[in-house]
């Protein structure tokens, strides 16, 4: 049983969610269909973003953060989602490379760089794809050679969100390529953009626009030593691989968002499109849609919700962080599609928001480790944790 969410936290988190509606409906739903349509990075709304404290959600107090519980920082992406999925990228990614500083880096590095990625003097994210590898991490080829008290990196890395606007990534890279097993072969940086390291191009995506997707290149980049991500080589994988349960919990809360926008969408045009002398909410196939989207939905929030508090009970939360995963993306990815079936015509068109959803819910149920990969990590862990 999880302990009881003391009244200081409630506050916060009301006062937050409070202030973040209030931005949305200012700030962010009058612009999107713009943005979106443009592929347009949202400057002006980061600014926003960077007053409302969101780049530091997760970071401490200590460090200048907002200090938040995961079970908070999910009802954030959650409503964020709900107006436009692609600002919860700009600060999502971004809090996942600050994660992984706050719990394996050193008390210098932490001193150093957590203060910055809370206010958003820094921001970026998680350099882990290649163009040959995505889920499995330990293919990567990016390598990272010791040269006196630099590392030298070359390779390639893609499909990386800030990797264009961002400053800095956490990177990947293999330090010890003929290690066995391979992941001890395997280090992450903090990696700082400069001679040597450029986004070569901002990828052009079927939904997810606005946020900036980029192919980064690294051709005789020079590292410090210091930026070695907990001092010793070796453990880069479990860093990502660490960073990537709250990562899936995060995609969890934003099929969520996008699950519930979806329904929402679908019951006001239900209520209003008449047919056969009724609004087609009375019809008892649209009745039975709304029923199926509505039942996923809270089996998804309720899931994610249950994912967030075993992250921050501090217990390892891989299953659940999966269960959630695949769970909340393929309603966001259903609830999508059908609203665009009971939106009709109209929902094929871009002057309608639905058509917005359809294009940014499939995202969901690749990014963060692809669905059927979340299956073989709940079954493993299923069997696991059976006792004998």
């Amino acid at each position: 049983m999880s302990e009881p969410v003391a009244a200081g936290v409630l506050e916060t988190e009301t006062q937050i969610l409070a202030a973040l509606d209030r931005f949305l409906v200012r700030e962010v739903e009058p612009h999107v269909m713009a943005l979106e349509d443009a592929d347009e990075y949202p400057g002006d709304i980061v600014e926003g973003m960077k007053e409302l404290g969101l780049f530091g959600c997760v970071i401490s107090e200590e460090h200048g953060g907002l200090g938040l519980p995961a079970t908070t920082y999910v009802r954030i992406v959650e409503r964020i989602c709900e107006t436009w999925m692609s600002l919860s990228g700009v600060f999502n990614t971004h809090l996942l490379m600050a994660w992984i500083v706050q719990t394996f880096g050193t008390a210098e590095q932490k001193a150093t760089w957590l203060p910055k990625f809370a206010s958003g003097e820094m921001r970026g994210g998680l350099a882990l794809t290649e163009p040959g590898c995505g889920t499995d991490l330990q293919a990567i080829r990016t390598r990272a050679v010791r040269d006196g008290t630099d590392y030298v990196v070359n390779g390639t890395k893609t499909w990386i969100t800030n990797g264009y606007h961002g400053d800095c990534v956490a990177l990947l890279v293999k330090t010890d390529p003929g290690a066995e097993p391979r992941h001890r072969g395997i280090s992450l940086f903090l990696a700082q953009k400069g001679k040597g390291f450029t986004a070569s191009r901002k990828l052009r995506k079927l939904g997810y626009r606005g946020v900036d997707t980029a192919e980064l290149v690294f051709d005789d980049f020079r590292i410090p030593q210091d930026r070695l991500i907990g001092e010793n080589e070796g453990l880069g994988l479990k860093q990502a691989l660490g960073a990537l349960e709250l990562g899936r919990i995060n995609v969890a809360a934003r099929g969520v968002g996008v699950a519930r926008r979806a329904l929402d969408l679908a019951v006001d045009y239900a209520r209003q499109r008449h047919t056969f002398g009724k609004p087609i909410a009375d019809h008892q196939a649209i009745q039975i849609k709304l029923a199926e989207m509505s039942t996923r939905l809270e089996a998804s929030r309720l899931l994610t919700r249950s994912a967030a508090a075993a992250f921050d009970s501090g217990e390892r939360c891989d299953m659940e962080a999966g269960m959630a995963k695949l769970h909340a993306t393929e309603t966001a990815l259903f609830n999508a599609t059908e609203s665009m079936r009971i939106h009709g015509a109209y929902g094929y068109s871009k002057e309608f928001e639905i058509e917005r959803l359809y294009r940014d819910a499939p995202l969901l149920v690749i990014g963060e480790g692809t669905n059927e990969l979340q299956r073989i990590v709940i079954a493993r862990q299923l069997v696991a944790r059976q006792p004998d």
